[in-house]
């Protein structure tokens, strides 16, 4: 059997080609007409459907033409799209493709088109106006952007293209004369010449012909709609974008991709367009509007059975993907991705929506744009409205591989239930009311507008149990009357109306109610310019609800937060930094200053927003689940470690003259950072080591020094990571920055002071290699375990006691928690004279660096009374529990009243004495 009449007058073998092929035909009268008019697409379908048509199959298939003139280009391109149609519909009616193929094959087939256009009509428009030159000289080249489905790879068989066109800068044309002189008569402005060279394309594509058309070609998406120029400069460009870009502009750019022509700088010119520096919620109600405009749309042409634009449909389903992608994309690089299939998989691994959902939104995906195909199928027509005949719903029910259409449509209904009621679910309009408890939400609101009197407003913050009413109103009149407020936009405005009466409630409700009213009023005093960080709490007014549960908690807390708004998302859902391993979360950091590799100031900025999270996460579990002082000062110290470990991963591939690819160079943690005791603003100490014998070593590892430093404490638009101190490498300030690991032995061995092996004592590997970290320990050791004469070992350490009292100012009727007589200093000195003393008979003092540890062990071997050290223990606990609570509580310096912490100190007072044969006191005299 060779020609169409005798497959379709014949059943076939089942499961043979012409079987296929004909099952194709009952369920497309469109290929049927197709391969009546042509005889040769027969032949060409049963020797390839078992193969995809790739991109360069599709280029040998047009190159067999010989395209010489314009007439020919279009013959070639029409063919080549019936060949595609063809073998697609054939192939995916049979199972043979899967949704995957058949977007992909339409893609590549709008591409090749675009392109192969695109390269003759420039050779013949250039042959006769020469090439365009910008006013930098360079040759410009016409940029074609394609958006929408066919910008997200995920073209239908029977669509649209939408298309931008574009070019670098204006100039004009150069054609030359026989003689090499400018021919002026030929001259075109790069305007008028790429313009020319955009209606070409456009009618190689659009126009049809005897043999059809390629792709309709939508030009409404380009800059002022049908009345904007075909083709626009990048200054054009970036000017409409950055003064009169719209909201459903940034929507559709998620997918805008350039299919032709350079693409990079296109790309970095309109990103900060569609992808926000910072989280952007109003991304929701940008969205919804648009949702709800399609809607009329929707039930002004009647269109509910329409499975594109209807209730549940496809559309849906992209805008629940592309909202978290406007929101977050600024971001986080890795939403900066097309597909909707590919954009649901990442939101879920992002925990942004249920595992479970993504996946059940792909499946509805893959089923509605597969009903999608097979609508179009029946007569080559754009369309996504449901059969209404009998017999149309039977042809579709066969290609769905249904048993009837009422099959069908219920299977149809269910997802489309799923899908709306997902829609709705992400974009539920929150109202403020909802926050508001006492049902009086119109009297917080004239109250927050001004139309109630003073004594009517005190007198319903006294309702609210705020404790002092009368300040309470003069701080929100403060707040409504301030210059910042009054010349708010319009827009951010509205939503702080809309959320200043549950602020207000709220804040009443905390037992320092004036206070928390207070912390909020600067918190969103910093925000309000920014709407998008008022429409988070009025989408998500739980997270409000937790916003001021912590600043009533912990002054610090609010300020840190005042300081960096951004870390208002983090309070959405989990606690990340608390829920995953470490592992898991340098994993994801690495990600992040992969995707920015070649922008310093971008990675900076993303380490330091990623510590930022990190340690506000962990402040609000502390403040809400009063995490262990322990623990917390050990996620801390990971904390830190990790962020040392990326930095140096990301510096040292920039080194110039680097000589290996991992740097034999260690970061050594000393202080609070060595003896994992960290707190929320502690400093880090650090040493810098190296194991080399590379001739330019030692210069090449202080440039990685100077670096990591610089990557540490450089204060970016970001703010601040860590302060760094290397005030404790061998010779101090004057020292080098980095030392050898035989030099810094020999330094140890021979010149350290005595309180540089005290320092010693709570040292360690942080970071780096592990080979240079295990030579620091065994010199460490070697140290720690030298026998010492006891008495000048007390007579050293109390002297530099003694010093350290002088340089501190006391209070009286104050106790310091860190530097009283009796405060943690004191638990330290003797730690570390414990270890010096007697580690060469107890190597086991050297195992671990924690204050506790190291007293509750010196009281089992018998080096302190074991009663007393074990007070001394619990001594040291509660006082670094009082500096923790004080440093929350936004003191710079932790101090109690004398009396408050009088147990503790008298217990470190005795515990002193026994240890040094003196009192305390006298030390200090």
């Amino acid at each position: 059997m060779h020609t169409l009449s005798e497959i379709l007058e014949n059943d076939g073998q089942p499961g043979s080609d012409e079987a296929l092929l004909k099952h194709a035909v009952d369920c497309s009268p469109f290929i049927k007409r197709l391969m009546a008019g042509d005889a040769a697409l027969v032949k060409d379908i049963l020797a390839n459907m078992h193969q995809p048509l790739t991109e360069s199959d599709m280029r040998s298939r047009l190159d067999a033409f010989e395209i010489s003139d314009e007439a020919v280009l279009k013959k070639a391109l029409r063919k080549l799209r019936q060949q595609t149609l063809l073998r697609l519909i054939v192939r995916d009616l049979n199972g043979l493709a899967d949704l995957h193929e058949v977007m992909q094959t339409m893609t590549t087939l709008a591409e090749v088109t675009v392109n192969v256009a695109l390269q003759h009509h420039s050779t013949w428009l250039e042959a006769i106006y020469g090439e365009p030159l910008g006013l930098s000289g360079k040759k410009q080249t016409l940029i074609v952007v394609g958006m929408g489905k066919l910008g997200g790879g995920e073209l239908n068989v029977s669509s649209d293209i939408d298309l931008i066109y574009a070019y670098e800068e204006d100039g004009e044309t150069r054609k030359l004369t026989e003689d090499g002189k400018k021919d002026e008569g030929k001259t075109l402005s790069n305007n008028d010449y790429f313009t020319r060279l955009s209606k070409k394309l456009i009618a190689a594509l659009d126009e049809i012909t005897e043999d059809g058309f390629v792709f309709r070609v939508d030009m409404r998406l380009r800059p002022y709609g049908s009345e904007g120029p075909l083709a626009s400069s990048f200054a054009m460009l970036e000017d409409y974008y950055q003064k009169l870009g719209r909201e459903w502009e940034r929507y559709a750019w998620i997918k805008g991709r350039v299919i032709a022509g350079p693409a990079e700088s296109l790309a970095k010119l309109l990103r900060p367009f569609v992808y926000r520096k910072y989280l952007d919620y109003s991304a929701f109600a940008s969205m919804r509007d648009l949702k709800i405009q399609i809607q009329r749309d929707v039930d002004r042409r009647d269109l509910n059975d329409n499975i594109k634009l209807g209730r549940g449909g496809i559309r849906e389903i992209e805008f629940i993907a592309q909202v978290f992608q406007l929101i977050r994309g600024g971001q986080d690089y890795t939403l900066q991705i097309r597909p909707t299939m590919q954009v649901l998989g990442v939101l879920a691994n992002k925990s942004l929506i249920d595992q479970a959902v993504a996946v059940e939104l792909q499946q509805a995906y893959i089923f509605l744009r597969n009903l999608e195909h097979r609508l179009q199928y029946v007569n080559d027509a754009q369309t996504h409205d449901l059969p209404t005949t009998a017999v149309n719903q039977g042809v579709i029910a066969i290609a769905m591989n249904e048993p009837d259409w009422p099959s069908l449509y219920t299977k149809l209904e269910a997802i489309r239930a799923f899908v709306s009621g997902q829609f709705s679910e992400v974009f539920a309009v929150q109202q403020s009311v909802d926050i508001v408890t006492d049902g009086d939400i119109e009297q917080l609101a004239k109250l927050w507008k001004g139309q109630l009197d003073e004594a009517q407003m005190i007198l319903k913050l006294g309702d609210l149990a705020y404790s002092a009413p009368d300040e309470a109103s003069a701080i929100i009149t403060s707040f409504r009357t301030s210059n910042k407020i009054q010349h708010l936009p319009d827009i951010s405005s509205k939503r702080l109306d809309e959320l200043m009466p549950a602020v207000i409630e709220l804040c009443g409700q905390r037992p320092n109610s004036n206070e928390t009213l207070n912390r909020m009023i600067l918190l969103l005093e910093t925000v309000c310019r920014r709407a998008s960080y008022l429409a988070f709490f009025t989408e998500y007014p739980h997270v409000l609800k937790r916003v001021v549960t912590l600043v009533s908690a912990s002054p610090w807390l609010a300020g840190y937060l005042t300081q960096h708004p951004i870390l208002l998302d983090s309070l959405l859902g989990s606690n990340p930094y608390v829920d995953q391993s470490i592992a898991e979360q340098e994993a994801a950091l690495m990600a992040k200053m992969q995707s920015l590799d070649g922008d310093t100031e971008q990675q900076m900025n993303a380490l330091r927003e990623f510590q930022q999270a990190c340690l506000f996460s962990l402040a609000c579990e502390d403040v809400i689940n009063h995490i262990p002082l322990q623990k917390l000062s050990g996620l801390l110290s990971d904390l830190a470690d990790m962020v040392l470990r990326v930095v140096m991963k990301v510096i040292w591939p920039n080194i110039k003259g680097k000589h290996c690819e991992v740097p034999n160079f260690a970061v050594i943690a000393y202080g609070k950072h060595g003896g994992r005791e960290l707190g929320y603003s502690s400093d880090l100490d650090l040493v810098f080591l190296y194991e080399d014998d590379h001739p330019e070593a030692r210069e090449i590892y202080v440039k990685f020094g100077m670096r990591i430093i610089s990557w540490l404490n450089t204060i970016t638009s970001s703010g601040l990571l860590y302060e760094v101190d290397m005030q404790l490498r061998p010779d101090g300030s004057s020292g080098l920055l980095v030392s050898s690991i035989e030099s810094f032995a020999n330094y140890q061995r021979e010149r350290a002071w005595v309180w540089e092996h005290q320092a010693i004592t709570r040292a360690r590997f942080a970071a780096g290699s592990s080979t240079v970290g295990d030579a620091f320990e065994s010199i460490r050791l070697e140290i720690l375990t030298r026998p010492r004469a006891l008495q000048p070992l007390r007579d050293e350490i109390t002297q530099m006691r003694q010093k350290m009292k002088k340089a501190h100012h006391y209070v009286a009727g104050r106790f310091d928690v860190k530097h009283g007589l009796g405060g943690m200093i004191d638990i330290e000195f003797i730690v570390q004279y414990l270890i010096l003393a007697y580690a060469h008979n107890n190597p086991k003092l050297c195992e671990n660096r924690a204050n506790i540890h190291i007293l509750r062990l010196s009281s089992v071997l018998g080096l302190i009374p074991p009663e007393l050290g074990m007070q001394a223990a619990d001594a040291y606990h509660e006082l670094r529990r009082q500096q923790h609570a004080m440093r929350l509580q936004g003191y710079a310096d932790a101090w109690a009243p004398e009396e408050s912490l009088a147990e503790q100190s008298t217990t470190i007072r005795k515990l002193w004495r026994k240890v040094f044969y003196e009192p305390l006191d006298s030390v200090n005299t």
